[in-house]
């Protein structure tokens, strides 16, 4: 194998691994909250855990889909956020496994030449590598403020990594 081949499926199967693990710890974080706290926002200032979810979807099409694939970019940014209510727990999630599955799949067709090619989206340009980093990052922030709700709103560790020893030190 290659090292450009070998390059593209490490950095495929990372993406698909971290998006994974967000998507994990965003299943144990809703699972904490009623219907009513998914709706419920901190402050005028901050998004409920709803438009949260809503947001990471519509992100993730536009980056790891519209834009990797080359398709319309069909985002309606503004619903995500002025959105307060109509979807329950279980669609909020299935939502989200489903557009996570769907951009694993594009991001596992993605050639070489579309990862280095560069394209506009939301007026930044980025090649396709950049937009992969980007929604994984991206992922994982939002999964890390919805925990940190989850969290306030239970008084409780979330147990991430229950069973698992944090403080290990690096083997080389």
């Amino acid at each position: 194998m290659d090292k450009l081949t070998h390059f593209q499926e490490e950095l495929i199967a990372h993406c698909h691994y971290r998006m994974d693990e967000s998507l994990r710890m965003l299943r144990i974080s809703l699972s904490t909250l009623t219907e009513d706290e998914v709706w419920q926002k901190p402050n005028a200032s901050l998004n409920s855990v709803g438009n949260l979810v809503l947001h990471l979807c519509g992100n993730m099409r536009q980056y790891g889909i519209a834009s990797l694939t080359e398709m319309e970019d069909n985002r309606n940014r503004d619903i995500e956020f002025s959105t307060t209510g109509g979807y329950d727990k279980t669609g909020l999630l299935k939502q989200l496994e489903t557009t996570v599955t769907e951009v694993k799949q594009v991001i596992s067709a993605t050639t070489v030449e579309r990862f280095l090619q560069k394209q506009k989206v939301q007026g930044f340009e980025f090649s396709g590598i950049g937009n992969c980093i980007h929604l994984v990052e991206h992922l994982s922030y939002h999964t890390g403020q919805i925990a940190f709700w989850a969290k306030l709103l239970k008084n409780k560790q979330l147990g991430f990594y229950a069973g698992v020893d944090l403080n290990k030190k690096n083997v080389t």
